[in-house]
């Protein structure tokens, strides 16, 4: 597990109301080498207590996918965009590029948005490129975790064409030690969570 994480890889979720969703995504992140998760909450009503209850959909993945929990979304993006270089939104624009045309090797955090609003304006302003699923029923859109799911796997299934999940793994040796040491430590405190808080990890 340690060996094939994907530092380069990464999904960010805003105002996404219902924690089985988010525990669904954590549960994805997890199966596809994903090692954080960014989870931004602008909306009051909104608390990291939601993240917590979607811990039974999670399967356990909350405790070895680290969650930035933000509430600013300027600090959010603007600390996704220096790590990962690259956003990319599933908002249905008219640039739109189908999931399959894209580049899913690169350095790449993919942006998610509310189930009922979607991407707020502000957040938009942040992407470097829009995508969307292609579908043929009649329903317009899939639901949040299940997109998540269906663009994270597309993303292993190139990612695994290069290697990464066999013989060229990217982290480097030293760090697979590190992050399983990591893990180890994890699993002999019990931790069960690792949620980081910007300014306090």
């Amino acid at each position: 597990m340690a060996r094939y994480r994907q530092p380069n890889l990464t999904v960010v979720l805003e105002n996404v109301h219902d924690p089985h969703n988010i525990g669904a995504v954590l549960r994805t992140c997890d199966s596809v080498g994903v090692r954080e998760l960014y989870v931004l909450y602008t909306e009051p009503q909104l608390t990291e207590e939601r993240i917590v209850l979607g811990k039974r959909t999670a399967a356990g993945a909350l405790k070895w996918v680290d969650v930035h929990f933000f509430t600013d979304l300027h600090a959010c993006l603007r600390t996704v965009k220096q790590r990962y270089g690259t956003i990319l939104s599933t908002h249905l624009g008219k640039e739109a590029t189908e999931l399959y045309d894209l580049d899913l090797t690169q350095s790449v955090a993919l942006l998610f948005g509310n189930e009922h609003a979607g991407l707020s304006p502000e957040a938009l302003a942040y992407v470097d490129g829009n995508f969307k699923i292609p579908q043929v029923g009649m329903v317009e859109s899939l639901n949040i975790s299940v997109a998540c799911a269906v663009t994270l796997y597309e993303a292993f299934r190139q990612r695994r064409a290069k290697g990464w999940f066999a013989e060229q793994p990217l982290l480097s040796p030293d760090e697979q030690r590190a992050q399983l040491e990591e893990y180890l430590e994890r699993h002999a405190k019990r931790v069960p969570r690792k949620i980081i808080h910007p300014g306090k990890a």
